[in-house]
């Protein structure tokens, strides 16, 4: 049968996380029928259900002092395991709290949810989210193992589960944090191609509304320059906003919005939309990409020291990035922007991210996956 799993996310003054419950085998420790629907569980049950687990969630100090349980959101969801198949569980969000200046690292987990009476049932419990030692729940691959809850066989008991977690520190988090902001971009395919789109004709002047030849190393590294810090700002000034919350906006909006920058960005390298406004439209943009960067952060639910910090660590991450793509893709932009091979290239990156960005609005628009976003979706995979 499968196993319940405990999650916990380490905060500076709380631990909150997720509790999954093999319905079948809850079912048999609170008495229902195995054969009861699991549809609407939640609202036939009610508030007893949430007495029969907080009678059953009694986190403790080593001197015996209980923490407080708040128990959040509940739903029932399909899943299944390779050993167990198929089957539906119940998803619990929980916080608990210690006394005050007691150190939650270190504590007594008495939790026997199940296990009260099905002897058989373990429960597994892992840390994924501890930002103090650069552990963060968007990375999955990363859990900590804490151990298990199970009965003693030779007592027939269940004895106190302690846990005890290793001191972090700041600089782990911010170290964390950096690595993911480097993460972010560079395995962020549509944040790449508005980068580039947006340098293929920062290199040539316009003529008759028509770019034409290389405009000088002096002039491309100036405008390189400008229209890099200029996205630079937009993004980091709302990325501020949006972490802490000042700025919320729904997600889907801001998606379709990066795809129309990448395809107006696309149309710009291919025929000049905003001659000499380069600098204010990269800005304009970056305000819209900000906004997506900071989704990660938010996801995070950090405390305010810890975000702020994040902010700083995540951003720098990003320019450190966006500095290795800027500068490995400028001499090769001045150099071929003096040949006569350079018209085809810009065009024909212009054309292909013209359709990837096509491809990516009507993907975020419809909540659905096209031709082209599969393809894109099978090259980056491969």
């Amino acid at each position: 049968m499968p196993n319940s799993v405990v999650l916990l996310n380490v905060h500076e003054q709380r631990i909150s996380g997720q509790i999954m419950l093999p319905l079948n085998e809850l079912q048999s420790a609170i008495g229902m029928g195995v054969n009861d629907r699991p549809e609407g569980l939640i609202a036939r049950l009610g508030d007893s259900l949430r007495r029969y687990l907080r009678q059953h969630i009694r986190p403790r100090t080593f001197d015996g002092k209980p923490w407080s349980v708040t128990l959040g959101e509940m739903e029932v969801i399909a899943t299944q395991t390779e050993l167990a198949g198929p089957y539906n569980e119940l998803v619990v969000n929980f916080e608990m709290q210690p006394p005050q200046h007691y150190d939650l690292r270190n504590f007594y987990f008495d939790y026997d949810v199940i296990l009260h009476q099905v002897a058989s049932h373990k429960i597994l419990v892992s840390v994924r989210q501890d930002w103090q030692r650069g552990l963060i729940a968007e990375d999955t691959t990363t859990l900590q193992q804490v151990g298990v809850i199970e009965i003693d066989i030779p007592t027939m008991r269940v004895q106190p589960f302690q846990v005890s977690l290793a001191q972090g520190s700041a600089w782990e988090g911010f170290k964390k944090m950096f690595s993911l902001g480097q993460h972010h971009i560079s395995e962020g395919i549509d944040h790449l191609m508005f980068l580039l789109v947006l340098l293929l004709p920062a290199v040539l002047v316009v003529e008759n509304k028509k770019w034409a030849g290389f405009g000088g190393i002096k002039y491309s590294l100036v405008r390189l320059l400008k229209i890099v810090t200029a996205f630079t700002v937009g993004h980091s000034v709302t990325l501020l906003l949006a972490a802490t919350r000042l700025v919320n906006l729904p997600n889907q909006p801001i998606e379709i919005l990066i795809a129309l920058s990448i395809l107006v960005s696309a149309i710009h390298a291919y025929r000049p939309l905003f001659a000499g406004k380069e600098v204010w439209i990269a800005a304009g943009f970056g305000l819209i990409h900000g906004l997506a960067f900071a989704e990660t952060l938010t996801l995070l639910e950090l405390d305010t020291k810890p975000l702020l910090i994040s902010i700083l660590g995540f951003n720098l991450g990003i320019e450190a990035m966006q500095l290795v793509i800027v500068g490995f893709t400028i001499p090769w932009l001045i150099v071929l922007s003096q040949t006569r091979f350079y018209t085809p290239f810009r065009a024909v990156g212009a054309v292909l991210v013209s359709i990837a960005a096509v491809g990516w609005v009507l993907e975020r628009t419809t909540g659905q996956p096209n031709a082209i976003t599969d393809f894109i979706a099978h090259v980056v995979g491969s």
